[in-house]
């Protein structure tokens, strides 16, 4: 396992009100992290959220940032690393839907795939272009069991995760040897207690981890990493049978 230096000193979370993040970003501020930056949609739980994590210590400013509004996303970003080295970025926004409503409601439906995999790609590349031009940092994102393999319960949001995680996986194998790496997480459903689920505690936990031993994919709970290769590979007719 490296040392406390691969966990970051500075770091921009996008998706600023995102338990996961939020959960992350404490466990960071406890170790190492002494600046945050919280980009989201101007909100009092945004200034909540930024309230409580200075009151852990660390310096912590906010920015409006939209997922939905491409045309912003490098002009926020230069703004933010203007003011200083970044050393991480952590893409957590996305937004679950309800599939029973988003199959009937086609726009719904494409909201959640703009918000998740449209967005997540115009912020994934002006973040590594700015991380590349520095020289040095990570860029973890947020994905999720869900894309491993689409499920009848919610395809619309599990496809939007399944394009995100192969556009990270691809961004990452392009900025291989600038100095920047990505790490691509994928949690199991947010839920306490049950069977193959976790809680943004434990995720961030496993993101700390990841970033020690420098991983690509991080897995939570591990476990899920041998599920989902059965189910993966499992016939399509007794996939659409599992009680998933």
């Amino acid at each position: 396992m490296k040392d406390a230096t691969e966990l970051p000193q500075s770091l921009l979370v996008l998706g600023g009100t995102s338990e996961i993040a939020l959960a992350t970003a404490r466990r960071l501020i406890a170790r190492r992290t002494r600046t945050v930056w919280l980009a989201g949609r101007p909100s009092p739980a945004l200034e909540e959220a930024a309230g409580r994590l200075r009151a852990l210590g660390a310096d912590v400013r906010t920015v409006a940032f939209d997922a939905l509004d491409p045309e912003s996303h490098e002009p926020v970003l230069d703004k933010v690393f203007a003011e200083g080295r970044i050393d991480m970025v952590l893409l957590s926004f996305g937004v679950l839907g309800d599939q029973a409503h988003d199959e009937r409601d086609h726009l719904r439906a494409v909201r959640v795939a703009q918000t998740n995999y449209t967005g997540a790609v115009s912020a994934g590349l002006v973040a590594g272009r700015a991380l590349q031009t520095q020289g040095h940092g990570s860029l973890v994102v947020l994905s999720s069991v869900a894309g491993e393999r689409a499920r009848r319960a919610d395809f619309i949001y599990g496809s939007s995760k399944a394009g995100l995680d192969a556009f990270a996986q691809g961004l990452g194998d392009a900025l291989h040897g600038t100095g920047v790496r990505v790490m691509v997480v994928r949690p199991g459903p947010l839920r306490a207690g049950g069977p193959l689920t976790t809680t943004p505690a434990e995720v961030a936990t496993a993101i700390e981890l990841g970033l020690r031993r420098r991983s690509e994919v991080v897995w939570v709970p591990g476990s899920l990493r041998v599920v989902m290769s059965a189910l993966r590979h499992a016939p399509r007719a007794l996939f659409r049978r599992l009680p998933l």
